[in-house]
């Protein structure tokens, strides 16, 4: 452990602070008030595993007649028997809302993100709005975990079509889809969950677009190849099941190793940074696993997605799907989603950003509006993350040593969140009750949390300033800012800067909100406003002070990315992470934290995973380890002509809705598809073609 510049004892911090301040700390935590009610939420089937899915031949099997015609009889593809596995994945009627779909029309995106390029493997982001989704598949699945009942909750099987354990819990055996295709025709073998594993996860100098390590499997796990189709795991615990959410999106999803491998440094005289970017957004038709390829891309205007005839999966009447033909991304902004979604020039979107609430609600009441909108749970959530790491993470200067050793005092975490007005926070960003306090960790609408296990530090100014003092801040030249220790960082005045994603509104409220409230406090706040790309570079580099901070699975489902809970490896935590050492610099309540978190990953026992994230609450709410600002419900926005859109799925649970609605039974009914395919009747091209996509 680092000897912190701020960790003083007890007395000494008490030297020059008067007894009526140190007397007057702030109010002692409570448990935090019920959410106001809020009944505008759709109702779950809830279901089994084997009532979504199997894995079998069929006596049949059908495609649109344009492919068949198009390509099959012109001797330019296999027929659709020869191109699936010898046993697809087959989606059951009975979990379908509206039964057997039917082939035709698109779904038009929007979205505010813009593609880096197809490279998701070696970190290049694709825009977000579930392009990469659409892309990319994973051993397992996640998404649809929404509608599975708690006594049978585990990941989908996917591209691993089935798994067992040895006896002892520390082998784990994956039998991977036999005979299934990449879009290009090519393989899908071990060989790309090799590529994945050895030379993206395990190689330092890569870091795969959702953040894969080592750890995020286990720390001193290993995998290998048995032949095409079987993999090995072997992990240091004993039937530690929590990996297999880490193994679907987005942190075990191979890319196509016979056309990455070539360009990666290992296999050629590229560097690391020519290996990411040689899939640039121009470059069309990269081979993918999923429902869609990217044939068409122009700039700051469209993304154009077409069927996969290779695609591994099916309905039960032998259609392979998917059953809608194009998926369009329009480049825009995120805000402009919500609107065109609304207005019906676009079919889907997550409605995330509350200040949209209100008006998406009275539009979507009227009778003739084209789109309908469904509110899930409280499940989205800011949190204020103060970067904890004193031992060099993003060669801090001196000022921001000083910093991070305030942040790593508790004296000084308490004052934050104690001035901070949550109710006034979140009614800045939508008036009614959609929003509620959120004190930090586990979200109150999921199944882990614990409200008698929540410290909640309510608004009080007056506290705050005392805690300050008792960090040993003052203002020392009169002008209204506390001043740094004399001796630390020159005694100037304490500012912090605070990254902020420029591409939502909400985060840029939120941090308004964040600035105006430690003013009174006498701490100045800069904000950082950039990009979201710029944003996750500099949050992955430990380049901040501060972070507003959109709250992902691991607050939600817990089960899944439970290694983002804490640093229980050297790259696993958002906000505190090892410096060039390989080592983290833990305060002694997140050492009792990790414990935790490790326990709760390694125990198969339903009873103590509750009764460890009640420890987990309390540890990680007492010692304010991330100071939580507000959580709200979303909603998703679907233009009504889509069928099959299962009920009450949740913007992002286990993952975003693009995932949970399994879009590639989405489909379209006969008398209502519209003339929006820009590319009818084509199909993928040959991976690099510019031409776009191949007619027939």
């Amino acid at each position: 452990m680092k000897n912190s510049v701020l960790a003083l004892s007890a007395a000494s911090l008490l030297l020059g602070v008067s007894v009526s301040a140190a007397l007057a700390q702030v109010k002692p935590p409570v448990t935090p008030p019920d959410p106001p009610k809020f009944d505008a939420q759709g109702k779950i089937d809830y279901v089994g595993v084997n009532d979504i899915l199997e894995f079998k031949a069929l006596p049949e099997y059908h495609e649109p007649d344009w492919v068949t015609k198009n390509f099959v009889d012109t001797g330019k593809l296999p027929a659709v028997k020869d191109r699936l596995p010898k046993e697809p994945m087959v989606y059951k009627k009975g979990n379908t809302v509206d039964g057997i779909g039917v082939y035709g029309d698109t779904m038009r995106h929007v979205i505010g993100g813009r593609p880096e390029g197809w490279n998701y493997t070696a970190g290049q982001t694709q825009g977000w709005g579930g392009i990469d989704i659409g892309l990319s598949e994973c051993l397992t699945r996640s998404g649809p975990l929404f509608q599975i009942r708690a006594d049978e909750l585990q990941p989908l099987p996917n591209l691993a079509k089935s798994w067992e354990w040895s006896e002892d819990g520390h082998t784990l055996t994956m039998h991977l889809i036999e005979g299934a295709k990449w879009s290009d025709g090519q393989p899908f073998t071990t060989a790309d969950a090799m590529f994945y594993w050895e030379d993206n996860v395990n190689d330092p100098n890569v870091t795969p677009l959702n953040g894969a390590t080592p750890a995020s499997f286990g720390e001193g796990t290993t995998l290998k190849a048995d032949g095409d189709y079987t993999l090995i795991w072997t992990f240091k615990e004993a039937f530690p099941k929590q990996y297999l959410y880490q193994m679907g999106y987005g942190t075990f999803c191979p890319g196509p190793a016979h056309i990455l491998k070539p360009q990666h440094p290992k296999y050629s005289k590229n560097t690391y940074a020519q290996y990411k970017n040689a899939f640039p957004p121009e470059y069309l038709n990269i081979p993918v696993m999923g429902a869609w390829a990217p044939v068409e891309y122009r700039p700051d205007d469209i993304i154009v997605m077409r069927r996969n005839p290779y695609y591994w999966k099916v309905d039960e009447a032998g259609n392979q799907l998917p059953y809608l033909n194009e998926l369009h991304y329009k480049l825009s902004t995120w805000a402009d989603r919500d609107v065109q979604a609304v207005a019906g020039s676009g079919d889907f979107a997550n409605l995330e950003q509350p200040e949209s609430f209100v008006e998406a609600l009275k539009r979507s009441a009227s009778a003739d509006a084209p789109a309908r909108l469904e509110f899930g749970p409280r499940i989205i959530g800011y949190s204020l993350y103060q970067n904890l790491s004193a031992n060099g993470w993003g060669e801090p200067d001196e000022r921001g040593q000083a910093v991070r050793e305030l942040n790593r005092n508790e004296h000084f975490r308490k004052a934050v969140t104690s001035a901070i007005d949550r109710k006034r926070l979140g009614e800045s960003l939508v008036k009614g009750p959609f929003t509620t306090i959120y004190p930090g960790g586990i979200y109150s609408g999921t199944t882990y949390y614990d409200q008698g296990s929540t410290a909640y530090y309510p608004f009080d100014l007056e506290g705050a300033k005392a805690e300050l003092a008792l960090a040993g801040l003052k203002d020392t030249d009169g002008d209204g800012i506390l001043n740094f220790p004399a001796g630390t960082a020159g005694g100037k005045n304490v500012e912090v800067t605070l990254l902020v994603n420029a591409d939502y509104q909400t985060d840029k409220s939120l941090a308004d909100g964040i600035v105006a409230m430690m003013e009174p406090l006498g701490i100045r706040v800069l904000l950082n406003q950039v990009e979201g790309k710029q944003r996750d570079a500099l949050q992955q580099g430990g380049q901040f002070d501060w972070m507003i901070f959109r709250n992902q699975e691991d607050l939600t489902s817990v089960v899944q990315k439970s290694v983002n809970l804490a640093p229980v490896g050297p790259k696993t935590s958002w906000f505190h992470r090892a410096g060039k050492d390989g080592q983290v610099d833990l305060l002694p309540f997140e050492q009792e934290i990790v414990d935790v978190v490790n326990k709760f990953i390694a125990t198969p026992d339903a009873a103590e995973k509750k009764e460890l994230m009640k420890q987990f609450q309390k540890l990680y709410t007492d010692n304010v380890y991330g100071i939580g600002l507000t959580q709200y419900p979303g909603a998703l926005i679907i233009n009504k002509r889509f069928a099959n859109i299962p009920k009450g799925v949740p913007i992002n649970l286990f993952n975003w809705a693009e995932d949970s609605i399994i879009r590639e039974r989405v489909f379209v009914p006969a008398d209502k598809q519209g003339k929006y395919e820009l590319f009818p009747e084509t199909l993928p091209g040959a991976p690099g073609d510019k031409g776009g996509p191949a007619k027939g």
